[in-house]
């Protein structure tokens, strides 16, 4: 059994302030005793759409150096919830997560897929594409709290990725987020709940949650998730940490009573 945690944070333009919230977060998670720490979609920075570029690192920068530093510091697997990384095609960016191990090494990079060109009718149009090239690999990386299927945001809308992820034997599902107030309120726990029991595993979704500029508000509600689909913890509103047990003992008896994945017909 290990104690995952899934940070929310209230992320602006001030990297600074940013990085030292998650600092803390982590820190704070891993003095509860957790194993696997997660920050949230953006974690470094959420700003003006015209300081995107200039906001952008590179995975060796010093967003990335920092988290693999504390995670070395406090030995536990880091999840790096997502920045905005220099290179991709075209002189766009990629929305990018790390994970991290107990030794600060790089166990794994996931780029995300599927990219937020919305109007949810908040007033706001959403364009992520406009800046951010989509990835193309479906990533699982190896932990020491399981098998780590990785997402980000959006992706959680698109269920044939976390198939996927479960087929390539994730046990646990990550997803990092920054979920609008609109589409967060009806849709957030509902899209979390039914991706962790359908792919019959333990889910945590750190999130953005609170007003990050007079534009911009996130739904929060960070959370973890077992495979039977109840929300084992959930966090409250502004900066915070929703802390559960992943019971591989409850994994492997929901996967034994209910074969699901066994009895799949269509890929």
């Amino acid at each position: 059994m290990h104690l995952i945690a899934a940070a929310q944070m209230v992320s602006t333009s001030d990297k600074t302030h940013n990085l030292d919230s998650a600092l803390r977060l982590v820190r704070r998670a891993a003095d509860l005793g957790a194993r696997l720490v997660g920050l949230p979609e953006n974690f470094s920075w959420m700003g003006p759409e015209a300081e995107r570029a200039a906001a952008a690192e590179t995975l060796e920068g010093p967003t990335l150096s920092r988290m693999a530093e504390v995670a070395r510091e406090r030995k536990v697997t880091l999840l790096a919830g997502s920045i905005l990384e220099q290179g991709a095609p075209g002189g766009r960016l990629y929305n990018t997560t790390v994970v991290f191990g107990p030794d600060g090494a790089r166990l794994a990079v996931y780029r995300k897929i599927h990219l937020f060109d919305v109007d949810v009718g908040d007033g706001t149009p959403y364009r992520e594409s406009a800046a951010v090239a989509p990835g193309t690999e479906v990533v699982v990386a190896d932990t020491e709290v399981g098998r780590l299927g990785l997402s980000i945001c959006y992706d959680l809308r698109f269920p044939e990725l976390y198939r996927r992820l479960a087929a390539g034997g994730a046990t646990l599902l990550a997803v990092p987020a920054a979920f609008t107030l609109m589409t967060g309120k009806d849709h957030w726990e509902v899209l979390l709940r039914a991706r962790a029991i359908e792919n019959q595993c333990y889910l945590f979704a750190p999130a953005q949650g609170g007003r990050h500029s007079p534009q911009r508000v996130t739904w929060g509600h960070a959370m973890v998730v077992d495979p039977w689909g109840l929300v084992t913890a959930r966090a409250s509103e502004g900066e915070g940490l929703a802390v559960a047990a992943m019971d591989t003992e409850l994994l492997a008896r929901v996967r034994r009573n209910l074969p699901c994945l066994q009895h799949r017909r269509l890929e």
